[in-house]
């Protein structure tokens, strides 16, 4: 079934070696995505965080990830047992998987990797791809979820159509929103999906923001009322103390060349107003 993959990597028209290593990695997120379902997975998983938007709502940017959390909380969830049988789906694609990680007992968050090194082997690429390097997909799954949640089925067509079950969007919106006031990093990528939740005029889900908050990250157990006006003021101050050069470089690579242009306008006084904007939507 390769000649499906190279179909899907054509419509891609890609227009530089990274647009095209970009596209084949995206490709290989919808067959693990279709691996997964096949294997019941989305009867105990949700799909959330970039890769969904990008999948899903079509995000114009490109995704690494792909990010998962249970819909109930269970410590004994065996990430294994799906990615062993969706891997045996992928394998009719063309893949050869290697499933790496293993558990840390006190760590919320299950991480596997996914590896392959076969596929490249037998596409035609229409630019230069370094043959040996492996494709590299990193899963995440959250085994304690935030209460709060709002899911709903969508479905991709790709490499068949199949249903996913995803967070709704206010939901989304609020694991980024976690992301942006919790990492311990900055991530350019977040402040890029920021600001399309923004363009979209979303509503937040604040009930499982506040969940959230309240779980992991310097509020944790704090039990911090989360209103729209907390939640402005500490982006604010986040902004404010953002390297916004080291921010574009974080997600430039993920974008089209057309797409890089809207870089230009990223300093501290562009978000400021964006956060205005939000919030003024909000409820």
């Amino acid at each position: 079934m390769n000649d499906v993959i190279q179909e899907k990597l054509k419509s891609y028209d890609p227009q530089s070696d990274e647009d095209e290593e970009n596209a084949i990695k995206e490709i290989t997120q919808e067959v693990a995505l279709y691996g997964l379902e096949k294997a019941g997975f989305f009867e105990q998983a949700v799909f959330q965080g970039g890769t969904c938007l990008r999948t899903i709502h079509r995000l114009d940017r490109f995704s690494e990830d792909l990010d998962f959390v249970l819909k109930n909380p269970n410590r004994d969830f065996d990430i294994n047992y799906y990615l062993n049988k969706a891997s045996v789906t992928m394998k009719q694609y063309g893949y050869a998987i290697e499933i790496t990680g293993e558990d840390k007992a006190e760590k919320n968050v299950k991480t596997r990797f996914l590896k392959d090194d076969s596929i490249k082997k037998i596409l035609n690429f229409k630019h230069k791809q370094d043959l040996r390097k492996k494709i590299h997909i990193k899963i995440e799954v959250d085994i304690n979820p935030p209460a709060g949640s709002s899911a709903e089925p969508n479905y991709l067509d790709f490499p068949i159509q199949f249903m996913v079950i995803t967070h709704d969007i206010p939901s989304l919106f609020a694991g980024k929103c976690h992301a942006l006031l919790c990492r311990r990093y900055v991530k350019g990528r977040d402040w890029y999906d920021y600001l399309w939740y923004i363009s979209k005029n979303t509503k937040i889900n604040l009930n499982m923001l506040a969940s959230a908050i309240n779980q992991t990250g310097p509020w944790e157990g704090e039990k911090q009322n989360v209103t729209k006006e907390w939640v402005h003021e500490k982006l604010n101050q986040k902004i404010k103390e953002i390297n916004w050069e080291e921010a574009k470089k974080d997600v430039e690579r993920f974008l089209k060349p057309e797409k890089k242009e809207t870089l230009k306008l990223w300093e501290k006084d562009f978000f400021l107003k964006m956060t205005n904007k939000f919030i003024e939507v909000q409820p």
